[in-house]
Order: structure tokens, then sequence, then C-alpha cells
């Protein structure tokens, strides 16, 4: 479970709430209809712009962001490392096992290809074209929160419009001025806090997890690639390392230290 999105997520509803309660009353920021305006209009609206099988399958999407840890690079490196040491010393076919067994999807995938002998440059291509595939998806993903983002702040203004058309309309009592105005101004609220507690928070990190996911998968082809080609365990090691960042690369050096 990626801990910083949970926090961050409730993090800023608590804040919310808690200067609120500094405030006031919580109750009188809690209003059905306009929820059901903002809340309902920005999925409404996202329906009509996305086909429905797209947008159940952000939901899953953002499941995954939220749920599933990221792959650390230096632990994949660490194991491809040792699947190039046990293929220098007993050859390709004794990575069969592993190729079952390992719990990365996309490195089974190309350990699989590797040990069925694939031609280098189709194994490439497949694993690439399923890079590419994924980055569709992801990106479709963060259109669809980017625009709830916008979606759910401009549903926001049409509940305030419709709020004070129905306040202007009903002068008659002054005494009723105030409550009007404040409910009208609930769905501004609603619409602020979706968009810039969720929806573009949400977009923010599916296209940073993407980033992290695609630079694993993309050190897992090298890998693959070195191990196929019959690279030395250094050599793929040092190819491996070059997707990182100088810091990390020190760190895995004092830990191999």
């Amino acid at each position: 479970m990626d801990i910083a999105t949970i926090i961050g997520i409730f993090g800023a509803l608590g804040l919310i709430v808690w200067a609120i309660l500094m405030g006031g009353s919580l109750i009188l920021f809690v209003n059905v209809p306009s929820m059901i305006m903002v809340f309902g209009g920005t999925v409404m609206a996202i329906l009509t712009n996305y086909p429905l099988t797209r947008v159940i399958g952000m939901i899953g999407i953002i499941k995954k962001t939220v749920l599933t840890e990221a792959n650390a690079p230096e632990e994949v490196i660490q194991r491809i490392v040792k699947y190039a040491e046990q293929a220098r010393k007993e050859g390709m076919l004794a990575l069969e096992e592993h190729s079952e067994n390992e719990e990365n999807d996309f490195l089974r995938k190309g350990l699989r290809l590797a040990v069925d002998g694939t031609d280098p440059s189709l194994l490439q291509r497949i694993l690439e074209t399923d890079i590419e595939q994924q980055q569709k998806r992801h990106l479709e993903g963060k259109k669809i929160l980017d625009a709830g983002g916008v979606y759910a702040p401009a549903f926001g203004m049409i509940g305030t419009l419709v709020g004070l058309v129905n306040m202007l309309a009903n002068m008659e009592d002054p005494s009723s001025i105030g409550t009007g105005m404040a409910v009208a101004l609930l769905t501004t609220f609603y619409g602020a806090v979706m968009a810039n507690a969720f929806f573009i928070p949400m977009a923010g990190k599916l296209q940073t997890r993407s980033g992290e996911e695609i630079l694993v998968r993309e050190m897992i082809i090298e890998g693959v690639m070195g191990i196929q080609g019959g690279d030395s365990p250094r050599i793929v090691e040092e190819k491996l390392k070059s997707f990182l960042t100088p810091s990390a690369q020190r760190a895995m050096e004092k830990d191999i230290d």
C-alpha cells in the first residue's frame, strides 16, 4: 500500500474538517442536494466524455496505484544479476523455474521469452510494445482524473448559481438570505475539495507511479537482453545501475561492500 497517498488524501480532508470545527459546526457544511449536484454532475460529465469501459478501467488503475507498492529498482537489479550469474554458469534453461515463479509479471514474461529462445529483436519488440500499451492506459487514466479536476469545480459553480437564483427568487423573507447564500456556496466548496484533495493529486500520483514502473520495465528489458546475449553478471549490473540516480548507485555500492 502506498502510505503517502493515504496520508495525503486523508490528511487534507482532516485539515479541512479541523478548520471547519475551529470556526463553527460541521453540520453547517453538510448539504445533501449540493453533494449530489457536484459529485453526480462530475461523474456524469466524465461518462459523457469517456467510454464506460475506460472509466471502469480507471478505477482499477487508481486501486493499483494506491494499494500496490512500486517495485524498488535496486531489488530488481539484484534479482536480475542473480539470474545472470546462474545463466552464465548453467545456461539459459537453468532459469526455467524462475521464469514461472518470478513475482514481477514483466520480468517473468521476459524470462519466459528468453528461456524459450525467442529472437532477441522480437523479444525486445514484444516487451517494448507491452510498455507502450501500459503508458497509454496510464495516460488515459490521468486524463480522466484531470477531467474530474476540471468538472468538479465547474459543477460547484453551477450549483452555486442555482442556489443564488433560488435565493433571489425568495427575497420576501430577508432572514433567509444568509442561510440561502451559505447553501449556495457549499457546492463551490464541495467542487474545490473534490478537485484539490482527490482528482488533481491522484492524477499527479498516477503520472509519478507510471514513470517509476516504466523505468523498472525498461531496466528489465536491458537486463533480460543482457542475459540472453551472454553478458557477464558484472556487465549486466553496470548496465542496470546506469538507470539509477548517482545517489542510488552509491547506496547500492555501499550495500555490496
